[in-house]
């Protein structure tokens, strides 16, 4: 993945304001922003979707420009081709779980064509969720709610998929099964992927190229093989990283 990004968004809470800048370029696959809550991932997972436009700057992802704020182009987020994974998953509550993986295919009010409905039925297999595919998501537990999210984030075969802390609604023993449920549906789709984090083992377990923010700007991005290399302890560099945000 080619991926270059240079944003400025200028947003105002109250009496405060908080900036956004990010600036980084990488061709990693798997791209994870780590920082501290509030430190500017999120802000910057919606500006690639294209949930929120910044006021400056451009986003570029494999050579396609998203946003370029000199030139005018601002692609709208239906048009980027994107898969994005929110944090409390969003799935529609009215809708089934064959519905909500099939919402993206087909046009608002039509009925998936045949093929549409093929491919909703190879994702509710590949997912595992045959056994809860015509129930809501209120009757789903947090795994299958998530494993419900990615397979309607991948329906439409994204360029990219982003992932805004993915596992933080679940509990320990879960987000460690989830974890490698990830990384099995990562392999089998072969998509790209920019995970937004502040846990350290999804860093390890996921990351190519860390991005690491802390007061809305990225201080550092760092190659996760880079420290495999030395033999260095990416973990607990992560940790350090992390407090010395807080201090």
């Amino acid at each position: 993945m080619q991926f270059d990004i240079d944003i400025t968004k200028r947003l105002r809470c109250g009496g405060d304001e908080f900036t956004l800048r990010s600036r980084f370029s990488t061709e990693a696959r798997s791209l994870v922003l780590f920082g501290p809550s509030g430190s500017g991932k999120t802000l910057t997972l919606k500006a690639i979707a294209g949930i929120l436009s910044p006021h400056e700057g451009h986003i570029r992802c494999n050579g396609r420009t998203l946003f370029n704020s000199k030139r005018g182009t601002n692609i709208p987020a239906r048009k980027r081709h994107l898969g994005y994974v929110f944090q409390d998953y969003a799935l529609f509550p009215h809708l089934t779980v064959r519905e909500n993986i099939g919402f993206g295919l087909a046009p608002l009010f039509r009925r998936p064509t045949r093929q549409q409905q093929n491919r909703i039925s190879e994702l509710v297999e590949a997912f595992g969720l045959e056994s809860v595919a015509g129930q809501k998501p209120s009757a789903l537990s947090g795994g299958q709610q998530q494993r419900a999210a990615l397979a309607r984030a991948l329906a439409t075969s994204p360029g990219l998929l982003l992932l805004d802390e993915p596992f933080s609604a679940l509990d320990q023993p879960l987000r460690l099964r989830m974890r490698k449920e990830l990384s099995r549906v990562l392999d089998a789709f072969d998509t790209p992927m920019v995970m937004v984090t502040h846990d350290c083992e999804d860093v390890e377990s996921f990351a190519e190229s860390i991005a690491l923010y802390r007061n809305g700007s990225v201080r550092e991005v760092i190659s996760a093989q880079t420290y495999a290399n030395k033999d260095a302890d990416l973990g607990e560099m992560l940790r350090q990283r992390a407090q010395e945000a807080y201090e």
